[in-house]
């Protein structure tokens, strides 16, 4: 397995409760400016507020390695995996738009 992936999934586990009437999912920014994936754990109780924690950054900006990452994650986690600031990009191998409609904080 990957390190930056090794990263992602112990620092997910260590957030990952499993408490009812929660919401849990990962969201993954394209950070333009400094030229890096973000990645975020998010889990939010109902009638609570949201908390968004910061996993790990990759540094390497390329989508084929991203897709790599992401198809071995989903391998070891069923959690719905948001993606925001990909409007318009496809997945190399797969040909596929990675976000169908921009997010409003975009």
């Amino acid at each position: 397995m990957n390190n930056d992936l090794n990263i992602i999934i112990k620092r997910m586990n260590a957030l990952f409760k499993r408490v009812s009437q929660t919401h849990y999912w990962i969201e993954v920014a394209n950070d333009k400016y400094d030229k890096q994936f973000n990645f975020f754990f998010n889990s939010q109780h109902r009638k609570q507020r949201l908390r968004s924690i910061p996993l790990h950054s990759l540094n390497n900006y390329d989508l084929n390695y991203l897709e790599k990452i992401i198809n071995e994650f989903k391998l070891h986690s069923n959690l719905t995996i948001n993606f925001v600031g990909f409007t318009d990009l496809k997945w190399p191998k797969s040909n596929q738009l990675i976000q169908r409609k921009r997010d409003l904080l975009e």
